[in-house]
Order: structure tokens, then sequence, then C-alpha cells
């Protein structure tokens, strides 16, 4: 695969320990500089596995005034609830929201009506400028959940979107479901032009389940068939990923990448 000319930042690091750290730290810095700056800060939020030490690293920067943070809810699964355990509103909930004081966290409710939740998030998303986006990309290259072919021209903020079957499956790999048929088939997503507002976006990414999306992001075109390949498109964008992650990236590429130790 020839590289594809552009190029995003990108951090190698030993574990996702390391992965989480950088990317907890350096978010936690532009969020003390929005605040300084503007009296407050807007934070888009993701889940995951792959943000397990982001969090938890993020969680711990006690110099940041949490009180002047306002969180937005990147994806959800359409159907559930809260108390489900592959709830991202339950997962956002315990390892976010209820450990750092907020001023203000925008849930999406998956088992409210669908539409509805989309208007509103919509609504409250495009009053505002966001500071930072803590996101991930997924086995078959998606950003939040929109799955290839993603939509790169949408003007809507929010989107009620089609999982894949990769995308599914990847949920029961990860331990989430029991099996492919207790997935749902439908989420309501941020959308890629909305990502791409936000100011600084840390893409986070461990494990070698996601070494062919992070190489076709890295080193393929810009195509919708990749969804996470846009990122190449935001100048304020840095992917931090562990060796596993970085494993298929050929090595004349890898050799240029910045090491996080």
């Amino acid at each position: 695969m020839e590289p594809s000319g552009t190029t995003v930042k990108t951090i190698v690091t030993p574990s996702p320990s390391e992965m989480g750290r950088y990317a907890a730290e350096h978010a936690a810095q532009d969020l003390r500089d929005a605040i300084k700056n503007n009296g407050q800060a807007y934070l888009i939020v993701a889940t995951g596995a792959s943000q397990f030490e982001v969090l938890s690293h993020l969680v711990a920067q006690n110099d940041v005034d949490w009180s002047r943070v306002h969180g937005f809810h990147l994806d959800e699964y359409i159907g559930i609830g809260r108390e489900h355990p592959a709830s991202f509103c339950g997962y956002l909930k315990e390892r976010f929201v209820d450990r750092v004081p907020l001023a203000s966290f925008h849930y999406l409710a998956g088992d409210s009506d669908a539409e509805q939740t989309v208007r509103q998030a919509a609504e409250k998303i495009a009053a505002v400028t966001v500071d930072v986006a803590l996101v991930g990309i997924g086995e078959n290259g998606h950003l939040a959940f929109n799955d290839p072919p993603a939509d790169f021209e949408t003007e809507s903020p929010y989107l009620i979107v089609q999982l894949d079957h990769e995308c599914r499956m990847q949920q029961v790999g990860e331990g989430w479901f029991g099996s492919l048929d207790e997935v749902p088939t439908h989420a309501i997503s941020m959308s890629v032009p909305q990502i791409l507002k936000t100011k600084r976006i840390y893409c986070s990414v461990p494990d070698e389940r996601k070494a062919a999306a992070v190489r076709d992001t890295l080193c393929g075109p810009i195509t919708p068939e990749v969804p996470a390949s846009i990122l190449k498109n935001h100048a304020g964008t840095t992917l931090i990923i562990d060796a596993a992650a970085a494993s298929k990236i050929p090595e004349d590429v890898n050799a240029t990448l910045e090491r996080f130790q």
C-alpha cells in the first residue's frame, strides 16, 4: 500500500496505558486552555474498549476545573437503556460523568424516541464550538458509528445509522454482547462533519484487531470506505496507537512516527 501523501500526527506508545495517558494529558491541557481563554470548555467523549485507559487517566486530571466543562456523547445504540451492560450512557456515567463534577453532560438516550433525541442533541451541539473530541477507530475503520461508506457531506450533527456486520461483530468480540443477534442494528451517531468541527481531536486506538484499520487510515486514500481516513484532513488531530495497533503499518512509514514512553 502506497502512502496517501496526506498525514496525521501519529504517536506510537508501548501499551494501552501509555496511549491513554498521552491522550488524557494533552486533552486536559486543551481543556485548561479553553477555560482560561473562554471561561468554559466543550468536550466530546467516546466509549468502547479503546477509551478505557483514556478516561481512567482523564478523570485523574485534578487540575482541570471540571465545573466549567460541558460534555457531549458521541454515539449510542438504539433500543438499549442505561441499565443494559452495553449501554454507552451507562459506560459514560460510570467511567466519566460520575467521577468528575462536570457543568453538564448531554447523553444520547438509546431507549427514547431516536428522532427526537437526534434533534435535541443537534440543537445543543450546534450552539457551541467544541474544544476537544476523544474518539477511536473501529475494526472496519468506522469513526463513531459511521460505518463504511460513511457520509462525509451531511450537514446534520447527529444521524440515525445502520450498523454493518463487521461493526456488530466487533461488539460481540469485545464482550459487550453474547451473540450477534443481541447487537442492535441501528444507532445514533455524531456525524463525520460534526466531529471535524472540533478544534482538537485525540483518536486513541489500541489492539492488534485494529491494526489493519490503522494502516488503511494512515497509508491509504481519504475515502468513505475507510471513514477514519478523513482525520487526515483535520490539522488538529492526533492519532495515538499502541504497538499492537501499529503492527501492520509499513516499516518505512512506522519509522517516521513519533514515540511516547
